[in-house]
């Protein structure tokens, strides 16, 4: 049933178009990876603006990447098992990521306008909408859990919960930041922990491994079960 709904969605949404080795093979060559511009410890903005390294913005970039990494090997885990219909998902979320990035690298504040406008991300609130609804379509068929839930299910589940916690720390990485990114990019880095979540347990569930719930020291499971 999720798939079904699952593929009528993406007719609809938004999507960014994933490009397969072989399309790739017509682009024109790319540039080289070094350029030894940051050889001295700066490295620059998408307007030109350069910053030490160890800037709040490349500390959110920095994060935002090994984000969009673990996202990476919890697909690698996801692929060819039952969860797999999540893979299109975290795909597109690991682009959006990159405009995420392109958005924390122009302050808007800049001189360049028009730079700005280009990297504007998520202007109607689209993207972090979508989460949500995601997130409404995968939680009725999780068990009800009455117990705090330790990151677990196995390693397709464990990863998106690593995936989780970075970024919660990408969130917080945007939080001095503020002033200068579009508050719809905020927004979106916070709902995506929440459907991270729901992903992992989801993921837990479809491939029928168990979750492990915190228990206290004296045997209690939660409050919830005085």
């Amino acid at each position: 049933m999720f798939a079904r709904r699952f593929s009528t969605a993406c007719t609809r949404l938004r999507t960014p178009t994933i490009k397969t080795p072989d399309q790739l093979k017509s682009y024109p060559p790319t540039v080289k990876v070094y350029t030894r511009t940051g050889d001295r410890g700066t490295s620059a903005l998408f307007t030109g603006e350069r910053r030490r390294k160890d800037d709040a913005v490349f500390a959110a970039l920095g994060t935002a990447d090994e984000l969009s990494s673990t996202l990476g090997l919890a697909i690698a885990h996801l692929e060819g098992t039952p969860a797999s219909a999540l893979v299109p998902r975290l795909e597109t979320v690991q682009c959006l990521l990159q405009d995420v990035g392109s958005n924390v690298a122009t302050p808007v504040g800049a001189k360049s306008q028009a730079k700005v406008k280009r990297t504007r991300f998520d202007a109607d609130g689209f993207h972090s909408s979508n989460l949500e609804l995601w997130i409404d379509e995968l939680s009725p068929a999780l068990p009800v859990h009455r117990a705090f839930i330790l990151p677990s299910g196995g390693h397709a589940a464990s990863t998106l919960h690593v995936a989780r916690t970075i970024c919660r720390r990408t969130e917080r990485a945007l939080v001095p930041l503020l002033a200068d990114i579009d508050k719809e990019t905020f927004t979106f880095v916070n709902r995506l922990s929440d459907f991270l979540f729901v992903a992992a347990r989801w993921t837990a569930m479809k491939q029928g491994i168990a979750e492990k719930i915190y228990v206290h020291p004296q045997g209690r499971v939660t409050e919830y079960d005085k």
